[in-house]
């Protein structure tokens, strides 16, 4: 189901590592939720659909002096291992380390949003 998100991740994270200004990403409506999150959250520079492919997203990647805004994103709850976490349990997370995107029942928001929220789920991605 969600193998187009692992994929965007990675994409992302190759991107960075090569120093690429953008990437191409097939659109879908849960990668442009986890890409609001990131933009929210200051990892990305933007994204917008390509003017010849509709079905083609255009992610922008962000950097500081050269260096990239995201050091490190990764998938915590895998296809073969889920993880969901109630209210209780998302407030003993530590998010000062980095931002932790979680699926929910309302969309996939950031860990300090669900706490705002008052909403348990699936931490999905860590990013730092």
């Amino acid at each position: 189901m969600k193998n187009h998100l692992y994929n965007m991740v990675a994409s992302i994270k190759n991107g960075q590592l090569a120093k690429k200004a953008y990437i191409n990403q097939r659109r879908k409506k849960t990668c442009e939720s986890v890409l609001n999150v990131l933009w929210d959250e200051g990892f990305i520079s933007g994204y917008k659909t390509s003017k010849n492919n509709p079905n083609v997203l255009k992610i922008f990647l962000k950097y500081k002096r050269n260096i990239p805004a995201i050091n490190s994103i990764k998938v915590l709850s895998k296809p073969s291992l889920r993880i969901y976490y109630s209210l209780k349990q998302l407030w003993k997370l530590d998010s000062s380390k980095g931002v932790i995107i979680v699926s929910t029942n309302k969309g996939f928001m950031s860990l300090n949003d669900c706490k705002q929220q008052k909403l348990g789920g699936e931490p999905f991605i860590i990013v730092k």
